[in-house]
């Protein structure tokens, strides 16, 4: 019997995250197949190197309609708005609400860089309780509910046990509209890569995070990020095992516009190099 007090009755999170990671395929395989035929004459710019092509646009469509289905009742945070969502949003209230990028990787999918993916995030109130990250080239689907567990094509994944930055693989991503900071940034970079296996930019965030949750990397940070990049991913490395926070106190990483994601041995060791480099402000 229904709550007539609750307009959100009890949902069985696993079972739908199963849902949730068949209706991320299917815009995957709508992206594969546009990837092959793509012109690049069909883009359009948002902003400084911020770009959308109608991929991105259908692939949205697709996700909105699969996902109403299967919550009527919820709202929506996305990138390219089709919907009317709030791309900008800060916060979510205390109803279910979706977050998703679509397309997430656009300047690789567009340049025929083969690393891009759909990202889908589910909020009940503040807290996330199912993320899938698809990453469409190698047809890996990961997967996440709250207190579940994390898993790749449904095997199980755990952060790495690497016990130091000196044994790590770190990922990280650029600024591409926002450079006001990029000198502290630059700083940051030179001592990962003096005090670490290396670094990565794959330029999918989604991917960075589902690829710390799955242990191929034992870190990730990048600031002037969105919630839309890493809503799903932020669950993905939580239910593996590992910490995210921002970059120097616990705030919220989803809305925060900053990120850092480790093994969680790792984590105080990676906020030592960020401080030395980065105020709060």
């Amino acid at each position: 019997m229904t709550d007539v007090n609750n307009p959100y009755p009890m949902t069985d999170f696993t079972a739908l995250s199963h849902q949730v990671a068949d209706v991320a395929r299917r815009a995957g395989q709508f992206i594969r197949q546009e990837a092959a035929t793509f012109d690049r004459g069909r883009i359009q710019h948002k902003g400084l190197h911020d770009m959308v092509s109608y991929v991105d646009q259908e692939a949205e469509k697709m996700l909105v309609a699969g996902l109403r289905e299967l919550l009527p009742q919820a709202g929506f945070i996305t990138e390219e708005g089709t919907t009317g969502a709030d791309s900008q949003a800060t916060s979510v209230g205390t109803a279910l609400t979706w977050i998703i990028d679509p397309l997430d990787g656009t300047t690789n999918f567009i340049h025929g860089l083969p690393c891009y993916s759909v990202s889908v995030a589910l909020m009940e109130g503040p807290e996330l309780v199912i993320g899938v990250v698809y990453e469409v080239n190698l047809d890996e689907c990961f997967r996440a509910v709250r207190g579940g567990g994390a898993f790749c094509n449904e095997q199980p994944i755990r952060v790495s046990a690497a016990p130091a930055l000196s044994q790590s693989l770190i990922a990280t991503g650029f600024p591409y509209s926002n450079f006001h900071r990029v000198d502290d940034y630059l700083s940051i970079l030179k001592q990962f890569m003096s005090s670490t296996n290396g670094i990565r930019r794959v330029g999918s965030a989604a991917v960075d995070l589902a690829w710390t949750a799955a242990g191929r990397f034992d870190g990730y940070f990048e600031f002037n990020i969105n919630s839309y990049d890493v809503a799903a991913g932020i669950l993905l490395v939580r239910e593996a095992g590992g910490h995210v926070t921002q970059f120097l106190h616990d705030g919220d990483p989803i809305f925060g516009r900053e990120v850092l994601a480790s093994n969680g041995t790792l984590h105080a060791e990676m906020q030592g190099v960020i401080g030395e480099f980065w105020e709060v402000k």
